[in-house]
């Protein structure tokens, strides 16, 4: 059967419903180059338009995983447990999960990825670390398993790269929030890394793709179906984006922080949703009898987080680095401290800790400090939070970000809870 990208399109943006013999050919097409940009970005848009039901999205992702290669670690001896978020304001969530996870009994292969705008990616931290390096072989991936039970490292060339495409383009042609191409994109890759169980963390409100809870919902019960359909154990969790997860937002900064949590300290809301997902995590993997609370609270899984980092040739000892310019914001009255998650991050971002293009360098130190909790009161004059930046002329933009969510309230008001529901099947 002969087919056109533009009686797929048109198919699409009449409303139709794509057949499995046309999902299949347009994206192995769209892979071999045989269907131009143009041409897919028409039926990005067409989908997000339009929709898919969920056969359609099944195998729109089922495609994507054949794309490429489906990887496979061997017997390592603990069940393999994977976590996603679909990315927040100082979310650093991953870097003392997987040591936490590891140091339970299970091991995490985590194949990260790189920021992009205002939410930061998780391999931009890491790679503050000196000598940490993001790229390792299967081969090399699968030995630190077995060994330390924790890697977080970039995804392989071969997986999905119909995905890898495409995720590129839908970010510079307004296809981003369409929770069937959402949906496909993070779990082609993930069914494809081959492990037994995937923890969801689907973030709400306005620093989250998914402004509403009942976005997040939907996008979270196509995730969750999609993997439990491919035979992979998934269950969700939707949590608070409103005001930023911990005080630090930004590569080094969240670095240190993490640091602190793996310690046995840090912030209760980051010390909270490690926990939570940790035993979302150990549930799917079949382990009883083991509180990550206590794991975490004794700083047992501090040297997992050391063996992690050494063995992608980083010193976890090692000084961070530090921004060349510190400004410090402070209270223009007494009141309720309030920080609206989106001005932070975009504050951050225009101080260097983010990019506005893949090919952009961030800088390592740059990012926001909050200097006490939103909702907490506080007294005119006391500072609220530090600007870091190599660029000092970006002060100037970050304090214009934050003019739009960054404030004094004159009446008390409680901050939201952070796990706001569950999604399991």
């Amino acid at each position: 059967m002969s087919m056109s990208a533009v009686d797929v399109i048109t198919t699409k943006r009449d409303g139709g419903r794509l057949s499995d013999a046309q999902i299949d050919w347009a994206l192995a097409a769209y892979t071999a180059g045989d269907v131009a940009d143009e041409q897919m970005a028409a039926l990005a848009m067409a989908i997000l338009l339009n929709g898919m039901d969920a056969a359609e999205i099944a195998r729109w992702t089922q495609a994507m995983i054949d794309s490429g290669d489906t990887l496979s670690f061997g017997d390592i001896g603990r069940p393999l447990v994977d976590k996603h978020s679909t990315g927040g304001v100082g979310d650093k969530v991953t870097l003392p999960l997987a040591p936490l996870v590891a140091a339970c009994g299970a091991a995490v292969p985590q194949l990260s990825g790189r920021g992009l705008g205002h939410t930061g990616g998780t391999l931009d931290k890491l790679e503050s670390i000196p000598g940490w390096r993001a790229s390792l072989t299967l081969e090399e991936i699968a030995a630190q398993l077995a060994d330390v039970g924790a890697v977080i490292c970039a995804t392989t060339p071969t997986l999905a790269p119909a995905d890898r495409k495409l995720y590129a383009l839908r970010d510079v042609t307004g296809t981003v929030e369409s929770i069937p191409l959402i949906a496909s994109s993070i779990m082609s890759k993930k069914i494809a890394e081959g492990t037994s169980g995937l923890v969801l963390d689907v973030k709400v409100g306005s620093g989250a793709f998914m402004k509403t809870p009942q976005r997040a919902r939907e996008l979270a019960e196509t995730m969750v179906r999609l993997g439990c359909d491919h035979g992979l154990a998934t269950a969700a969790l939707l949590t608070d984006m409103s005001v930023p997860l911990g005080r630090a937002v930004g590569n080094a900064l969240e670095v240190a922080e993490s640091v602190e949590v793996l310690r046995g300290g840090g912030p209760a809301d980051v010390v909270e949703l490690t926990v939570a997902l940790a035993r979302e995590m150990l549930a799917l993997g079949g382990i009883t009898g083991v509180d990550p609370a206590e794991v975490l609270a004794s700083g047992a899984a501090y040297p997992v987080w050391e063996a992690m980092i050494a063995a992608q040739g980083g010193d976890p000892s090692a000084p961070l680095p530090v921004a060349a310019h510190v400004e410090t914001v402070t209270a223009d009255r007494s009141g309720t401290f309030a920080a609206d998650a989106l001005a932070v991050g975009v504050a951050a971002w225009r101080l260097g800790a983010g990019r506005a293009r893949k090919e952009d360098a961030v800088q390592a130190g740059a990012g926001v400090l909050l200097l006490t909790d939103p909702g907490a009161p506080v007294e005119a004059g006391q500072p609220l939070l530090e600007l870091h930046t190599d660029t000092p002329g970006a002060v100037a933009g970050a304090r214009a970000a934050l003019d739009t969510g960054v404030r004094v309230l004159g009446e008390p008001a409680g901050r939201p809870p952070l796990l706001l529901g569950a999604v399991q099947r």
